[in-house]
């Protein structure tokens, strides 16, 4: 056969994604062990077997992939997207496994038990996830680290599964494709490289792919363990009576939680249930952690370049961000006269948006659509830091575009001895540079603002009898922008339309569009490159 046959191409391709696709699933079953060892430790026998069960299936699919298709040639360029965006898929479908072998093993009455003595509800959450769909929900949802639930009364569905919903959102946030590279040696340096950068958390901190995931992992690891510290801490001092064993459990959740600014939680109204003011202070400091970059942790943790904290374009704009939006969003929450503490939920709410973590501490349905556009547009459309585990657009896109369109304007009052450069987080930027960052990061943008302002257009004809326009744009920015924050349309009742196409928002605002994209092209097209 012809080395050029097209048929041939497309063979060679599909074997060599679905090799990645192994590794990323043998890793997942890796994954998946975790959360049965706390099932054990709760005695949810049930809970224990069904991942168990569903760790050994993924490994037998993961494995058989990889096996068999071993030998095959490295990726290429053409193939890292099409790697990136089919393994996410990949992961968040077989991630959802767990919730539906456990929700058929678990018999009704062993789910009761799940149910918190003196709770209101009678019904345990883990039935819903006996619907092959809202695990699928579930799973993409925690694996891109955002946050929308299935769960109605998160604690009736028992700890292993409260587990594992917050450990896949912190294996998620640092990004799979990273863990795979640091567990699993490629065969060339230029392939790792390439993968690795078709994710969105891809940027390089070391010379060597391999030694740069390893490195983003300590980093995780180190600040992820520092909040869960913090929290242990602050929780004994603030709410002295609360269960030290519920203290830890929660902690150790809401750290993971809030490093990938996932903002599943172990509570059945998220940090609400405290309802403590207190309480809410001292959660506004995991979402900050998670928003800012891991190269940022990295300079300050092994170069002790303790100036970037200022110096950082990204970190600093976050940090300007987060006080003016704010002190914003309590302003118009206090001049709507609606919720009962508006500098409160106003603080929390918007950095909890802007940091994409999306704990929540205020009815946002409640919210007057001057409050709703402002923190969709100023806090969940920007998102944090490039090189973090969040959603939107990030920071330094922001700052690119607010950067090239001054650049722009100017350019038409330099003169013809005038040198048309632009300075950028202290770097020097040439005008070909320059013009190529601009249309990339306005491109992506555009692309952004399609996507969401059609999914909310679907979201408002599907809900309109009970939910506004601006509770629509709200719910799909969440959505896209792996916030997690909700105005009650994300439900086990919702139409299986809507919530598909908020799975597609997970996965593609998680990745950035562009994988998800190439993924549909080469599905389509191929991946022979085309005239357009």
């Amino acid at each position: 056969m012809d080395k050029c046959d097209p048929f041939m191409l497309k063979t060679n391709t599909y074997k060599i994604v679905l090799k990645q696709i192994g590794s990323l699933l043998v890793i997942l079953s890796i994954v998946t062990i975790v959360p049965a060892i706390v099932s054990v430790v709760y005695s949810e026998w049930y809970s224990a077997g069904g991942f168990l069960l569903s760790a050994f299936i993924i490994f037998l699919i993961g494995s058989e992939l990889y096996e068999r298709y071993k030998k095959t040639e490295d990726p290429q360029y053409k193939h890292a997207l099409i790697i990136v965006a089919s393994g996410w898929m990949a992961v968040a479908l077989l991630g959802g496994l767990p919730f539906l072998i456990i929700a058929h093993l678990t018999p009704v009455n062993v789910m009761s038990e799940f149910i918190p003595e003196g709770a209101s509800y009678t019904f345990s959450s883990l039935m819903y996830f006996r619907n092959p769909l809202h695990c699928f929900f579930e799973s993409m949802s925690a694996y891109t680290t955002t946050g929308l639930s299935m769960a109605v009364h998160e604690p009736s569905v028992g700890k292993g599964i409260l587990f594992y919903r917050s450990f896949a959102q912190w294996i998620g946030g640092a990004g799979f494709v990273v863990m795979a590279l640091a567990v699993f040696k490629q065969t060339s340096g230029r392939s790792a490289k390439l993968l690795y950068g078709s994710e969105s958390t891809g940027i390089q901190l070391r010379p060597q792919v391999m030694k740069t995931a390893k490195s983003i992992w300590k980093v995780y690891l180190f600040v992820t363990l520092f909040s869960t510290v913090y929290l242990i801490i602050g929780t004994m001092l603030i709410l002295p009576d609360h269960p030290f064993s519920e203290n830890i459990f929660n902690s150790v959740n809401h750290a993971m939680a809030g490093q990938s600014t996932g903002g599943f939680s172990t509570l059945d109204n998220s940090i609400m249930e405290y309802n403590s003011p207190l309480m809410d202070m001292l959660y506004l400091l995991p979402m900050m952690l998670g928003s800012f970059s891991l190269p940022f942790y990295y300079k300050l943790i092994y170069e002790h370049k303790f100036n970037e904290i200022w110096k950082d374009v990204q970190t600093r704009s976050l940090i300007i961000a987060f006080i003016f939006g704010s002190l914003i969003q309590s302003l118009l929450l206090i001049y709507e006269n609606i919720v009962p503490n508006p500098v409160r939920e106003g603080i929390f709410q918007f950095i909890s948006a802007m940091s994409t973590t999306g704990w929540q501490t205020s009815n946002i349905t409640d919210w007057k659509w001057s409050s709703v556009v402002f923190i969709v547009l100023a806090a969940m459309f920007i998102g944090g830091a490039s090189g973090a585990t969040v959603g939107g657009i990030k920071m330094i896109r922001f700052l690119l575009i607010k950067k090239g369109l001054r650049w722009q304007i100017n350019k038409a009052f330099f003169t013809d001895n005038t040198i048309k450069v632009a300075k950028f987080n202290g770097k020097t930027i040439l005008p070909s540079q320059m013009y190529e960052e601009f249309t990339k990061a306005t491109s992506f943008a555009i692309m952004f603002i399609l996507l969401l302002f059609g999914s909310s257009l679907i979201t408002y004809l599907i809900t309109k009898d009970n939910f506004s326009y601006s509770n629509s744009l709200f719910e799909a920015a969440s959505a896209q922008g792996t916030v997690g924050l909700s105005t009650g349309i994300t439900d086990p009742s919702m139409s299986p339309l809507l919530e598909l196409i908020y799975i597609f928002q997970m996965w593609s605002g998680r990745l950035e569009i562009i994988p998800v994209f190439a993924l549909i092209r080469a599905i389509f097209r191929g991946t022979n490159p085309k005239i357009i």
